[in-house]
C-alpha cells in the first residue's frame, strides 16, 4: 500500500502564518469608527505583537555575529516609527514584512513540493516469491537477488530486472513523462515505476537505500550545499551593504538637525524611510528563490542538477561533447557477424569472448554475452578477468590467455589472414569490431552494430538552433564514428582513450564553456575536466557520482530542455536582481530628498519582495521544450 500524504503548498498554506496579523490589523483599523484613541492603542499593540518574532530573530542573528541583518533594520525602523508617532506606517511595515517572509517560505516549499513527493510514493509492502510461494513482505527487507511480483497499478519498490517477455511502465514519477514505456525481458527498471498492463516478476538489483528514488533525494540534498556564484555574491554584498544602509540612515537622521538646525521629526522620518528602503529583503530572496525553483523544475522533468553553481554554469554552455555508445546510440548493440580464418572457429571465438566479457556492464560486452547465451547452454568463464581502459579486456581460460581488444590494440595478424581486410570493410560500413586473440594470436573478429537513439538527430538540430555546438568524443574506430556523426551532422573525434577525451575537453574549453555527456566509467575523467558533466540514466555509479547533472531518464532530448531551463533561470535571476537594486537606488534618493515617505518605502520594499518571489515561481511553470519546439522557436 502506497503512502499518499504528499505536501502540496497552496494559498491556504500561504495565508495561515499571516491570518492572525491581518485580522488584528483590520480590527485596529475598523475601531477608528468608534474611538481614535482606542484604535491607536490597538495599532501599538499590533506593532509590538508583530515586532516580537522579528526582534527575537534579529537578536539571535546578532549573537551569531550577524549584527546588521534585515531583521535588525526592520526592528529599528518599526521602533523608530513608533517613537515619532507613525503607528500606522509601523503597523503596515510589519504586516507586509510578514507577508514577504511567508512568500519566501511558500516559494521554497512550493519549489520543493514536486521533488519531496518522491518520498511518499514508495510502497511499504511487496509480494515476495519465497520457495515458489508468494507472500507479502516489508519492502525494507528486500535485498539483491530477491524475486518479486507486481500487479498492474503497483509501483516498483526497488531497482530490478524484468523477468517477463514484455511489459509497459509509467515512469512519470521519475522522468515527468506521461507516455508509457515498454521494456523487454532482462532490462533494468527503476524504483518508482508503475506496472501498467500485466502482472510482472522482477529480480531486485538495488541495496536498501540505494535505489533510483534514494539517489534522486541524495542528489537533491547535495544540491543545497552548492550555492551559485550569484548567490555567493549576494550573500557577501548583503553583509557589506546592510551596515552601510544603517550608517546612511543614521546620518540622514542626525546630520541635518544637528549641524544645520533642521527639524528633528522631519529628518527622523526620512531616515526611517531610508532604513526601510535599504532593507535587502527582495535582494536576498531574489536569487535563492529562482535557483530553488529552477532546480525543482528540472527535477520534475527527470533532470537532477547538483546545486545552483551547476545550474548557472549550464546557462553559459556553448559546446556539448558526447560519448557515442549509450549516449547518442541506444547502448544496446547486437552481434552482426563473426568472421574467422577457419569457418569452424566461429563458436569457439564467441564462447572465448563471452567467457572473458562475463560480468562486464559495457554495452558491447553485454551484446556478446547475449549472443553466446542464445547459442550455447554453457561456456567457460575466464579467470583473472581484467579491463584494460579504452583497449579491451583479458583473462585466462584453461590456463591460456584470452584477449578481446579494439583493433588498434590487438596482436598482429598472420600474413595470410583475411581478418585485417574484413575489419576495414566492416568499419567502413559503420560497424564496431573487436578482435579475439588466444595466446597473443588473433582467432577471429566480432562485428557489432548499435542503433541511433530515436531523438538523437532532433536533439542535435535543437542544440544547433540554440547556438550550441555538438561534438562526439568516442573510443570507437574513426569509420564507425564517421558513419554516426554523418547521420547526425556533428563533428567527431574517434579512437580516444579516457586521457585523450580529457585532453580534447581541455582544448575545447579554451574556445568556449563546454559540457560532457556520457554514461560509462571511462567518461568520468572527462566529466571532471569539463565545465559541466552530464550523466545518462543508464550510466555507471561512478559516472553518476562524478557528474554535475544526472538525467534519470534515457531521453537525449533532455539536453536542450536542460539548457533552455538554465537560460530561463539566468534571465529571471537577472530580472530579480535588477528590479531589487534598481528600486532601492531610486527610492533611496527620493526618500533622502523628501519626495517620497514611509508609505512609498513600505510599498517599494515589500512590493519588490512579492514581485521577485512570484517571478521566480514562474520557473515551475516552464513548459517542457522538446527539440521540435526549440527548432520552431528559432526558425
Amino acid at each position: 500500500m502506497e503512502k499518499n500524504l504528499i505536501f502540496r503548498p497552496g494559498l491556504n498554506y500561504l495565508f495561515k502564518p499571516i491570518a492572525g496579523f491581518s485580522i488584528l490589523l483590520l480590527t485596529a483599523w475598523s475601531m477608528q469608527i468608534l474611538s481614535i484613541r482606542f484604535s491607536q492603542l490597538l495599532f501599538i499593540f499590533f506593532v509590538l505583537f508583530a515586532l516580537w518574532p522579528v526582534a527575537r530573530k534579529a537578536w539571535k542573528k546578532s549573537l551569531e555575529g550577524n549584527i546588521f541583518s534585515m531583521e535588525t533594520l526592520m526592528s529599528f525602523a518599526s521602533l523608530g516609527a513608533l517613537m515619532i508617532n507613525a503607528v500606522y506606517e509601523a503597523a503596515v511595515v510589519l504586516w507586509l514584512f510578514h507577508i514577504g517572509e511567508s512568500l519566501e517560505h511558500y516559494a521554497t516549499q512550493r519549489a520543493r513540493a514536486g521533488v519531496s513527493s518522491l518520498m511518499a510514493i514508495m510502497p511499504e509492502t511487496v509480494m515476495l516469491l519465497d520457495d515458489g510461494i508468494l507472500r507479502a513482505a516489508p519492502v525494507s527487507q528486500l535485498k539483491p537477488g530477491d524475486e518479486i511480483e507486481i500487479a498492474p497499478g503497483g509501483r516498483l519498490p526497488a531497482d530490478a530486472i524484468l523477468q517477463d517477455s514484455m511489459a509497459a511502465f509509467d515512469e512519470s514519477a521519475l522522468t515527468g513523462e506521461s507516455l508509457q514505456v515498454e521494456y523487454a525481458k532482462g532490462q533494468q527498471i527503476y524504483a518508482g515505476s508503475v506496472v501498467v498492463d500485466r502482472v510482472c516478476r522482477f529480480i531486485v538489483t538495488s541495496e536498501q537505500g540505494c535505489n533510483a528514488i534514494d539517489r534522486i533525494l541524495k542528489l537533491i540534498d547535495e544540491a543545497d550545499a552548492h550555492k551559485s556564484p550569484t548567490e555567493r555574491f549576494i550573500d557577501v554584498f548583503s553583509r557589506t551593504y546592510t551596515p552601510i544602509i544603517a550608517l546612511l540612515s543614521m546620518m540622514v537622521m542626525i546630520i541635518p538637525p544637528f549641524f544645520y538646525d533642521q527639524p528633528w521629526d522631519m529628518w527622523l522620518y526620512r531616515g526611517l524611510a531610508v532604513m526601510l528602503i535599504g532593507c535587502p529583503c527582495a535582494l536576498v530572496i531574489s536569487v535563492p528563490a529562482a535557483i530553488t525553483s529552477g532546480l525543482a523544475a528540472a527535477a520534475r522533468r527527470g533532470i537532477l542538477i547538483k546545486g545552483g553553481a551547476a545550474l548557472e554554469k549550464l546557462a553559459e554552455i556553448k559546446v556539448i561533447a558526447m560519448d557515442k555508445t549509450g549516449t547518442l546510440t541506444e547502448g544496446r548493440p547486437t552481434v552482426v557477424c563473426i568472421i574467422t580464418d577457419k569457418p569452424d572457429d566461429e563458436d569457439r571465438v564467441l564462447s572465448l569472448a563471452a567467457g572473458v566479457e562475463e560480468g562486464s556492464t559495457h554495452p558491447l560486452a553485454q551484446a556478446i554475452i547475449r549472443q553466446a547465451r542464445k547459442r550455447f547452454n554453457d561456456y567457460p568463464i575466464a579467470g583473472n578477468r581484467q579491463a584494460l581502459s579504452g583497449q579491451g579486456v583479458k583473462g585466462d581460460i584453461d590456463g591460456r590467455d584470452v584477449n578481446v581488444m579494439a583493433p588498434p590494440f590487438a596482436p598482429l595478424f598472420a600474413p595470410d589472414s583475411i581478418l585485417q581486410g574484413e575489419i576495414e570493410r566492416l568499419q567502413d560500413a559503420g560497424l564496431t569490431v573487436v578482435v579475439v586473440a588466444l595466446e597473443n594470436m588473433p582467432l577471429g573478429i566480432i562485428a557489432l552494430q548499435d542503433t541511433l537513439r530515436v531523438d538523437a538527430k532532433k536533439t542535435i538540430q535543437a542544440l544547433t538552433a540554440m547556438n550550441v555546438e555538438s561534438l562526439m568524443l568516442t573510443g570507437d574506430n574513426p569509420r564507425a564514428a564517421a558513419a554516426i556523426a554523418g547521420q547526425l551532422g556533428m563533428k567527431y573525434q574517434a579512437g580516444l582513450l579516457p586521457r585523450h577525451k580529457v585532453e580534447a575537453v581541455y582544448l575545447q574549453q579554451i574556445v568556449a564553456p563546454m559540457a560532457m555527456v556520457g554514461d560509462g566509467i571511462n567518461d568520468a575523467p572527462a566529466f571532471r575536466a569539463a565545465d559541466i558533466g552530464i550523466a545518462m540514466s543508464g550510466g555507471t555509479d561512478v559516472a553518476l557520482e562524478t557528474a554535475d547533472v544526472a538525467l534519470t531518464h534515457d531521453r537525449l532530448a533532455g539536453l536542450p530542455e536542460l539548457l533552455h531551463l538554465a537560460r530561463r533561470t539566468r534571465t529571471i535571476i537577472g530580472q530579480n536582481v535588477t528590479l531589487s537594486i534598481g528600486l532601492k537606488i531610486i527610492f533611496l534618493l527620493t526618500s533622502m530628498l523628501g519626495v517620497t515617505g514611509l508609505w512609498v518605502a513600505i510599498l517599494a520594499d515589500s512590493g519588490a519582495t512579492v514581485v521577485v518571489t512570484f517571478n521566480a515561481l514562474r520557473l515551475l511553470r516552464t513548459e517542457k521544450t522538446p527539440p521540435q519546439m526549440i527548432l520552431k522557436e528559432n526558425s
